[in-house]
């Protein structure tokens, strides 16, 4: 086995810099707030991508990181982020040698199941401070996430061969 040292780590952390703008843009306030729903979750989509496809450079501990980065910018209570993207770092870790065997539409449903149960469990968080209230509408980005995936696994497929991250 070569030993590539550090290279590639610029394409991930790139990865992840775009996905956390993608999360931070504000929808119009001409638009309805349910358009808001709409968006994807970038950042567990760019995250779980990366544990299926590098699990030995990008694991529990990228998750934990990113999660408190995004707590601190959202404002988010310290460390709710940081559990949630551990434990979605954790499953697909642990499913990722399935998860290369399934194609693209069934691991579609898989990151509907993963990132649904991100969604479930921020509310439950955010419920137990007091700060939201249930909604169906909190499972539409699980939606458009698992219908985005396609579309962001080639293109970071291609960026990861592109650029030889390994």
């Amino acid at each position: 086995m070569v030993d590539q040292g550090g290279r590639g780590y610029w394409v991930i952390l790139v990865s992840f810099f775009v996905a956390m703008t993608l999360s931070l843009i504000s929808v119009p306030y001409d638009l309805p707030w349910e358009f808001g729903f709409l968006r994807p979750d970038w950042i567990l989509l760019v995250l779980i991508y990366w544990v299926i496809a590098l699990p030995h450079r990008v694991g529990a501990f990228s998750a934990w990181m990113l999660g408190l980065v995004m707590d601190v910018l959202l404002g988010a209570l310290l460390g709710q982020h940081a559990l949630i993207f551990l434990l979605v770092a954790y499953i697909a870790e642990n499913l990722y040698q399935r998860l290369r065997m399934f194609a693209v539409w069934q691991q579609s449903l898989v990151v509907f199941a993963l990132i649904g149960l991100a969604h479930l469990l921020e509310f439950w968080i955010e419920r137990i401070v007091g700060a939201k209230e249930w909604s169906w509408w909190l499972m539409l980005p699980a939606m458009t996430s698992a219908f985005i995936w396609p579309w962001m696994f080639l293109l970071l497929r291609a960026l990861r061969r592109f650029f030889s991250v390994a």
